[in-house]
């Protein structure tokens, strides 16, 4: 690929609660191999303007807003060639998302499945911007023109939707082609990561058991003890992967192993054949530690000075208005506001 504009990468994590291993194999870990292709221009935020679509404690989102920017300094990816920035301190983002809620139609967002699932029976008593943030989703690809987003499955939903109003823009101010229609990336093997203590709830910042997921700041002692305690089954490991199914807690243990390895979850139950939990467990315990300690180190350093992530979060906001703010310019334009 010999221009660099065809693969625009756009990505970011919610500053939230505890980073945990599901936001490390499917996102962050993704961020570093999307970087390390040819070709590929990656832009990646801290997404604080989700965040706050519920009620946040200020100094937490602070806080938790440089435990995200260090977890991807700590896996290894690179201000030099990717951009880090905080998203509130773009403006674009917050403007273009008001210009895109005048071009996306209520029937769309009102079809959107996680809306349903996180406001539940009070949806009259949440914040307009749980409901929105999906066009807000938009705009953080498109005020970059990002063509290639790299998500998991909760998130397809809301990509189909900025292709929607990506489309809708071009057609209905007759820029056609402005807007690129952004692709999914869809992730490996543990994309989706599960909770340890119950496998058909996916692994979770909010969850208040502790144990049910591998925090990015754990200690490496805790690491092998939640793994040793995750829950698991009676029977010993399958002789062939489709006997995982209605098995989601080894299944998901399974899949750690895979993401972590580089192998298939089909290599990982080759190699793993009648054997035991007292045998797989130690096994995936001693190689979360190898994939996971360095980073964990890493991280701790990085938080450990704040100040160098927050130099690196500011030249990295310099970088991405500088982006930014001529395609906002040139949207401006299309919709006819006076400059």
């Amino acid at each position: 690929m010999t221009d660099i504009q065809k693969k625009r990468v756009f990505s970011g994590v919610q500053p939230t609660a505890n980073l945990h291993l599901g936001n490390y194999l499917g996102a962050i870990k993704r961020f570093v191999e999307l970087q390390n292709e040819p070709g590929s221009d990656c832009i990646y935020c801290v997404v604080d303007l989700h965040a706050i679509t519920v009620p946040q404690d200020p100094e937490k989102l602070r806080a938790q807003t440089r435990e995200v920017a260090a977890a991807y300094l700590a896996a290894g990816v690179d201000p030099v060639r990717s951009v880090i920035f905080v998203q509130s301190n773009v403006s674009a983002h917050a403007e273009l998302a008001w210009i895109l809620n005048c071009v996306a139609r209520m029937g769309w967002l009102e079809r959107m499945t996680q809306f349903k699932d996180k406001a539940g029976k009070n949806a009259e008593r949440s914040s307009v911007g749980l409901f929105d943030y999906p066009v807000l989703m938009a705009a953080d690809i498109l005020t970059y023109k990002a063509t290639h987003v790299p998500v998991g499955d909760d998130q397809k939903q809301h990509l189909e939707l900025s292709r929607d109003i990506a489309a809708r823009f071009n057609s209905d101010f007759k820029v056609d082609g402005f807007f690129p229609l952004p692709e999914p990336i869809i992730g490996g093997p543990a994309a989706r990561v599960m909770n340890l203590q119950d496998g058909s709830k996916k692994m979770s910042k909010s969850d208040p058991a502790d144990n049910s997921r591998i925090n990015m700041t754990d200690s490496v002692d805790l690491l092998v003890k939640k793994i040793k305690k995750a829950k698991t089954d009676t029977l010993p490991m399958p002789s062939h992967v489709d006997e995982l199914k209605g098995r989601p807690e080894v299944d998901n243990l399974v899949s750690i192993y895979a993401a972590l390895s580089g192998q298939t979850k089909e290599q990982v139950v080759a190699e793993f054949v009648g054997a035991g939990f007292g045998v797989f467990k130690p096994r995936l315990a001693d190689l979360a530690v190898e994939a996971l300690g360095p980073m964990m180190t890493s991280m701790a350093n990085f938080l450990a000075d704040p100040a160098q992530i927050d130099a690196i979060l500011r030249a990295g906001a310099d970088r991405a208005n500088a982006i930014a703010q001529p395609i906002l310019r040139d949207t401006k334009a299309a919709v006819g506001f006076w400059s």
